[in-house]
């Protein structure tokens, strides 16, 4: 009688080596992922969170009160980012500024504050200097009222213009008191920062830019636009400017967020747009001073 053998099963004892292929390599993706993750920079970061979620960002500043997705020191708080990168150009940008500067210009001309108020639109920034005394008494840091009024027609012109913007440098200045000694340093100093403080913390209070991106910088007596011979010479040099600036979006060192970051942990060497434009503006007009009587700073 002839037995019949039972089949094994067509041979299919290696298909474990398939799935164990497939973990393999799920493993080195996933690594892969988290490598990737570990180095990317809190911008790109965002700009892959927002493709998904454009509101993703706002909401999470939201609830943490922070203006990121990354609490603590990494936080460079870009909490005005409301466009994605990919709806910035260098057209958009130099058109928004055009439009800050134009704006100020008509806010200058309606109200007859031409000798008061000098706008310049550079490739880049926009200068505003206040050519007299219309902030501050002399040695005084208080908010005058109708320095307020320029300040209040100034944030409504920031306003449209804020994605456009990288930072906004508020320089505060002295007149010499005694043209024939320079004023005491500590006093100085203190002036001229405190100035430019409290037109930040107005504008911050009432803007919807980034505080991030605002700066007060003084500078004492020592970038006068006119002589201190007398006290309407004087009213010149006791003067706060503004000196705004577009972001480069094409810079590879980012925008001035991200150069600080950079700066910080030493992975750039760079001069920033804002600094050069503040030291070009700043310096235009420079003269000596003439002997005079002692005045206020």
């Amino acid at each position: 009688m002839a037995i019949k053998k039972k089949g094994g099963g067509g041979g299919g004892g290696a298909n474990w080596m398939d799935t164990y292929g497939d973990m393999v390599t799920l493993l080195l993706c996933f690594f892969v992922l988290l490598y990737s993750m570990s180095t990317i920079s809190d911008a790109k970061w965002k700009a892959i969170v927002q493709s998904f979620n454009p509101s993703a960002i706002q909401e999470a500043a939201a609830i943490s009160g922070s203006e990121g997705p990354i609490d603590g020191d990494d936080n460079l708080g870009t909490g005005d980012m409301n466009l994605g990168p990919e709806e910035l150009n260098p057209e958009d940008i130099e058109k928004a500024l055009a439009a800050l500067a134009e704006a100020l210009q008509q806010y200058s001309e309606e109200n007859d504050l031409e000798d008061v108020i000098e706008v310049t639109k550079g490739d880049g920034y926009v200068f505003v200097s206040f050519a007299d005394a219309v902030f501050f008494n002399g040695d005084s840091a208080v908010l005058r009222d109708d320095g307020k009024l320029i300040l209040d027609a100034v944030i409504n012109a920031l306003a449209p213009a804020v994605p456009a913007i990288d930072e906004l440098r508020v320089m505060g200045h002295t007149a010499q008191a005694d043209p024939n000694r320079p004023n005491r340093t500590e006093g100085d100093r203190h002036l001229a920062s405190d100035r430019a403080t409290n037109v930040v913390i107005y504008i911050q209070d009432r803007s919807e830019l980034d505080p991030a991106r605002l700066l007060s910088v003084g500078y004492g007596q020592w970038r006068p636009v006119d002589s201190n011979m007398d006290s309407e010479h004087r009213a010149h040099n006791r003067r706060v400017e503004l000196l705004i600036t577009g972001k480069d979006i094409e810079s590879q060192l980012g925008d001035a967020l991200e150069q600080y970051s950079s700066v910080r942990s030493g992975d750039a060497s760079f001069t920033t747009s804002a600094e050069s434009g503040a030291d070009a503006g700043a310096s235009a007009g420079t003269e000596a001073a003439a002997p005079a009587s002692e005045g206020q700073q």
